[in-house]
């Protein structure tokens, strides 16, 4: 790693020092890009995020992705702790701290709303940002794609039937506009674009024009990651400072559930003998959520100022610096992963 990505976690904290100052001193900015959204989803942000993952994307050779057979086992970990792990640990999690431990401390009339926000961040998993994680622990793009393709497939069909049965309630409200944008400007549209430039570079200078581009995205995407996390503190500043002990209260079980789910995707893809490289976007895809539809469905169910969409809202926050800190952890351990008592593939 490059002296910058080495200090990436002292440039996220002064990024988000930055963006929550930046917040309060030209509130009107921050109003003005957060208003820029469509079907919930923000559109300055969707700009970074194409600049952030594009470059995992251009690795991809779509006539490989056939190659994603052999990581069956990394797959089935990963929709695993998704679909039958985490959103149920969230749910204990969150009678376990906020109807209970941390009850004395929250709003009582907002202790449900609360509850069913953290679930539904957890009901549906990443769909952009796992391509940013990924990228950074080196891991193998054509597992990320098919995983992350999948998932969006499965959630179509389950979140809504998911949700109302953590949530006791006979019907959901499912934003399909957003879940549908979220696909098509995360997914469909960057692969179709990264596929065509790849193609492009290939076809006038071969491998060397590919890595040289690469090259040159690389900075920039992590630029990108950073202005991201300035704008996601700057338009909450105001919230962090007007109630910093919910904030830090409701954070504590997502904390908890992404480094839980994640190090048990990843301890399980060690004792199935998956290799590192998928190991590691495995354990990112399964801890990591999909904030922009768990937003949108929390203002649909429960209104823009209810406990839930705060809830979710908490969520947004933490993702970035914890999901960083899961990336440092699993670079970090790959001697470990990759040494004596990793199970025999088959």
């Amino acid at each position: 790693m490059g002296v910058f990505e080495r200090y990436l976690t002292l440039w996220v904290a002064l990024c988000i020092i930055v963006g929550i100052a930046l917040g309060q001193a030209t509130p009107s900015v921050f109003h003005a890009i957060g208003a820029a959204t469509l079907a919930q989803v923000n559109l300055p942000v969707a700009a970074l995020v194409w600049l952030m993952i594009i470059p995992m994307l251009l690795k991809i050779d779509l006539a490989a992705l056939g190659q994603v057979r052999e990581h069956w086992r990394g797959i089935a970990v990963t929709v695993g702790i998704n679909w039958l792990v985490k959103p149920f640990s969230m749910a204990l999690l969150g009678w376990l701290f906020i109807a209970h431990l941390f009850r004395p401390f929250l709003p009582a009339d907002q202790i449900d709303a609360y509850i069913a926000g953290l679930i539904l961040l957890a009901a549906a998993p990443c769909t952009a940002m796992v391509f940013v994680w990924s990228n950074l622990v080196d891991g193998e793009p054509h597992f990320t794609l098919s995983q992350v393709a999948l998932n969006d497939t499965i959630m179509i069909v389950a979140f809504a039937p998911l949700v109302a049965l953590l949530l006791g309630l006979s019907s959901i409200t499912v934003p399909w506009g957003t879940l549908l944008l979220s696909v098509g400007l995360y997914i469909v549209a960057p692969v179709i674009a990264s596929q065509l430039w790849r193609r492009a570079l290939l076809a006038k200078g071969g491998a060397a024009a590919l890595a040289a581009t690469l090259r040159v995205l690389g900075p920039l995407s992590l630029v990108a990651l950073l202005l991201t996390l300035i704008i996601l503190f700057g338009l909450q500043g105001e919230e962090i400072m007007r109630q910093p002990l919910v904030i830090a209260l409701l954070a504590t079980p997502i904390l908890i559930q992404v480094y839980f789910n994640a190090g048990l995707a990843y301890l399980l893809n060690r004792r199935l003998g998956v290799d590192w490289c998928v190991a590691g976007p495995s354990a990112l895809i399964g801890a990591s959520n999909f904030f922009e539809l768990a937003v949108a469905t929390a203002i649909a169910l429960f209104g823009f100022r209810s406990g839930a969409a705060l809830a979710t809202v908490v969520g947004v926050l933490v993702e970035v610096p914890v999901m960083l800190s899961v990336v440092h952890i699993v670079r970090r351990s790959r001697a470990w992963y990759e040494g004596a008592g990793v199970a025999r593939r088959a």
